[in-house]
């Protein structure tokens, strides 16, 4: 018996589980391993005791020296700041015409459900877990305080189910999130002459950043890209403002070293925080086991980043492969949704993955 794919995605879309809300995250990963624990009673489970980023490892009870086929999806989904704008309540799972709408539908509960039903129908003895994160969104928080526990375990290759349209992705840039900070001297808005305005030296800093940023380029990856997403300073408009930020996003195809550097080495940068620093991910196309896989592989990269980059620090150089149901172009867009002839797709897909790695030798 498996679960029922349309109505497990429905009710996953249902729940609000936007990044950074712990208990409407939690009670989604107790939701999937009720329903794992169901129909497959034999899988072992560790629950994550970080009261911010709660996690859940669930395995089967073999041979506990084979090693792992890992399948490891976030229960988080970006937030709906406007739901007005959407042709459907973006938290309704409506079933319509083949497909589930909402948010979160294609990034990534399908994804979620697809890698439930395989594992669900999986033989006992087939070396498989299953990994459920929270916060991927906002830098893969949850991967990272379940980073220690994936590392205990003996892992052969990685499955992240994200929205792929069902083709294999061989890895992505890496992401370097800094708030830049600018500082000035405060003065009444009518006389600015005599306070130092941190708006204009970030702008100054800003408007220079394009051309003289040091952005690499990979041949598999491309050239790597910064975005200032969010501005902010001044408290009014009548008083010089003392202070000025920018969080910039960056993807990059290295370590990030350089391009933190560069930004403090400007003269009108105060400070500069880390908020995210994940490393890119890439897998020979090469790879033996993903030769094996029943899918075709796509020659570029994924635009987004994935719970791949902290889990390669831990997997002991398993392969890892980006890869499931969803269309990219409507993740975290307005009426956002997928098809559900992709997630069965997807389920049977993985079912045989799994099948495969099952019949291997042991090592």
């Amino acid at each position: 018996m498996t679960p029922d794919t349309a109505g497990l995605l429905q009710e996953l879309v249902r729940r609000r589980t936007v990044s950074g809300d712990a208990a409407a995250q939690r009670d989604v990963l107790g939701l999937l391993t009720d329903v794992l624990r169901e129909r497959a009673p034999h899988l072992q489970v560790t629950a994550g005791d970080d009261p911010d980023h709660p996690w859940t490892l669930l395995r089967t009870p073999a041979d506990p020296g084979r090693r792992r086929l890992l399948f490891a999806c976030h229960v988080d989904t970006v937030p709906v700041p406007d739901p007005g704008a959407w042709q459907r309540d973006p938290f309704g799972g409506d079933l319509d015409a083949g497909r589930v709408w909402g948010r979160g539908a294609s990034d990534m509960e399908a994804g979620v459900v697809a890698a439930v039903t395989a594992l669900a129908a999986a033989d006992p003895r087939t070396p498989a877990a299953l990994l459920l994160t929270s916060d991927e969104e906002i830098g893969s928080q949850g991967a990272a305080a379940a980073a220690a526990a994936v590392a205990d375990l003996p892992v052969g290759a990685v499955v992240v189910p994200e929205a792929t349209g069902n083709r294999v992705v061989l890895g992505h840039k890496g992401a370097l999130w800094l708030a830049v900070r600018t500082a000035g001297r405060s003065a009444h808005g009518s006389t600015p002459e005599l306070g130092h305005n941190a708006v204009l030296d970030l702008a100054a800093l800003l408007a220079r950043t394009g051309p003289g940023l040091p952005l690499r380029t990979d041949p598999f990856l491309g050239t790597e890209t910064w975005n200032p997403g969010v501005v902010s300073g001044g408290t009014v408009p009548n008083v010089v403002p003392d202070r000025a930020e920018v969080v910039v996003d960056m993807r990059t195809v290295a370590d990030g070293r350089d391009l933190l550097r560069w930004w403090q080495a400007q003269p009108e940068v105060a400070d500069v925080e880390v908020r995210v620093d994940l490393p890119p991910v890439v897998t020979p196309a090469g790879d033996p086991w993903v030769a094996t896989l029943p899918a075709p592989v796509l020659p570029t990269p994924a635009t987004y980043f994935t719970d791949a980059s902290v889990l390669r620090q831990v997997v002991g150089g398993a392969p890892i492969v980006v890869w499931g149901p969803g269309t990219p172009a409507v993740m975290h867009a307005v009426d956002e949704y997928v098809e559900l002839a992709e997630v069965d797709q997807a389920a049977a897909a993985f079912a045989d993955v799994l099948a495969r790695w099952g019949a291997l030798p042991s090592g």
